[in-house]
């Protein structure tokens, strides 16, 4: 299929930001001092289980991230056209999800729509539900749903468990050659929990994964898993959709807020004085402003822009993404003050060392004093607001969306999924399957988030000593 490559603002921070992450590791990797306390964490059961889970959306949020415009069936080969629909890579991996398409809303695992409708049966008009046109289509009779929605969820554990026993098999065979020890004496190990890092919850959690992931893909190849929406899209591909929405805002907001939270903490702590009265002067009434105002000023003011210049942003794509883009600016602006207050009063101890003393009585200047001596020093701080703010930012956009000032409406997140679904918990029946997959989908994240914050401070932060 040809294809025409489309780069939004935020696919292009994206990418750069994984760069510089791997360029971090890399560069870790050649440190021993900074690679000792990633051991640390790497030996963490809950640690290492909720990084695999992360990795998951990860690998996720990057495939929606390659965005292209598919060339048109009709157009000539020397002068192709293209649509002006913006997919993905992960649009193509599940392009089934993306089009199968129904009516309007439907129950999980339904073969029905949900609400009656009047449907021409048997030569006579009855009010009835309808059936699905995608949802259920393979099966003639409704009594059949149930024994075909077992035996796809058994034949998807059933595959994703014996694609986790050869990939265990593999694990110890290459581990086992690795170690210069038997199998058998490497599986005894393992089955004691006592290797270097933590096997049985890796691969426990794995096997979990996949097992899950095959029973999914079994039951959504013949029916709506988490049901479809008011205009019959199918709500697993929404949900999956907005994974990269919840990462943009969690990684790209925090792009934004370590320059002016570092940049200003430890400028207050070290120089003080008129230096530190002025910042602490512009975040005093930063904070005194709600942050929801500011939010809200911001994108209006994005959207008025947009509507101003259509030829700037000539498809939905590219508007709903550069609203983001504002989102997560605006965001980073009005959340640096409270890592900037904590290392402000962590460099104010800092400067008042033996060390900085010395070093300052030597006539070194105050840039190399702060990049070789109170920067390393409160870099542990740095990392540990990162991994614990993340999840605070996902929960942001939630109920930014929810208020109508998050993300563009026609873009795919999880604010806007509990937004759309909000005032369906009124009707009779509930439809309730939206919020329930937003739910799930976000607590998930945000579970695995904290669990591995919770990893990186007991490892990075030395009042803790390290404990396990």
């Amino acid at each position: 299929m040809n294809m025409q490559p489309v780069i939004l603002w935020t696919d292009a921070l994206i990418f750069a930001l994984l760069a510089v992450v791997l360029a971090l590791v890399w560069f870790i990797r050649r440190q021993e001092h900074l690679r000792a306390p990633w051991r640390v964490v790497a030996q963490r059961p809950m640690a290492m289980g909720a990084a695999l889970v992360l990795s998951v959306f990860v690998v996720i949020g990057l495939l929606d991230s390659l965005h292209y415009r598919a060339q048109l069936t009709d157009s000539p080969a020397d002068k192709p056209q293209y649509s002006v629909e913006v997919l993905s890579m992960f649009d193509a991996l599940v392009d089934e999800l993306r089009t199968q398409q129904e009516k309007t809303y439907s129950a999980p695992l339904a073969m029905q729509l949900y609400a009656k409708e009047f449907v021409l049966r048997d030569g006579e008009t009855v009010r009835d539900y309808p059936r699905l046109q995608y949802g259920g289509a393979h099966l003639k009779h409704a009594d059949a749903r149930l024994p075909d929605i077992a035996r796809r969820s058994l034949i998807g554990l059933a595959q994703g468990l014996a694609a986790s026993l050869l990939l265990f098999c593999l694990l110890a065979v290459w581990q086992s050659h690795r170690t210069h020890a038997s199998l058998g004496t490497w599986l005894t190990a393992w089955a004691g929990g006592r290797l270097d890092w933590p096997g049985r919850m890796v691969v426990l959690i794995v096997a979990l994964m996949l097992m899950l992931g095959g029973a999914l893909a079994h039951l959504a190849a013949g029916y709506h898993v988490f049901g479809t929406d008011k205009v019959g899209q199918d709500v697993l591909y929404i949900s999956l959709k907005s994974i990269r929405t919840g990462l943009v805002i969690g990684t790209l907001t925090t792009l934004v807020t370590l320059p002016l939270a570092i940049g200003f903490g430890i400028a207050a702590g070290y120089f003080r004085g008129w230096v530190d009265d002025i910042i602490q002067y512009i975040y005093t009434v930063l904070n005194s402003i709600p942050g929801v105002l500011l939010i809200a000023a911001a994108v209006l003011i994005v959207q008025v822009y947009i509507e101003s210049n259509p030829d700037i942003f000539d498809t939905a794509a590219a508007r709903a993404d550069i609203r983001l883009l504002a989102l997560c600016l605006i965001m980073g602006v009005t959340s640096w003050t409270g890592l900037a207050r904590l290392l402000r009063g962590e460099s104010l101890k800092l400067r008042t060392l033996d060390y900085v003393e010395a070093a300052r009585a030597f006539g070194v200047s105050n840039a190399r004093i702060i990049s070789r001596h109170i920067f390393p020093n409160v870099f542990h701080l740095v990392l540990i607001a990162i991994v614990l703010d993340f999840s605070g930012l996902v929960l942001a956009e939630a109920v930014l969306s929810y208020v109508g000032v998050g993300v563009d409406p026609s873009m795919y997140s999880w604010g806007n999924m509990i937004n759309g679904a909000r005032l369906e918990l009124a009707r009779e029946p509930v439809v309730w399957w939206q919020l329930g997959a937003a739910f799930a989908f976000m607590f998930t994240l945000v579970l695995a988030a904290n669990l591995f914050a919770d990893g990186v401070r007991d490892a990075f932060d030395p009042r803790l000593g390290g404990r396990r």
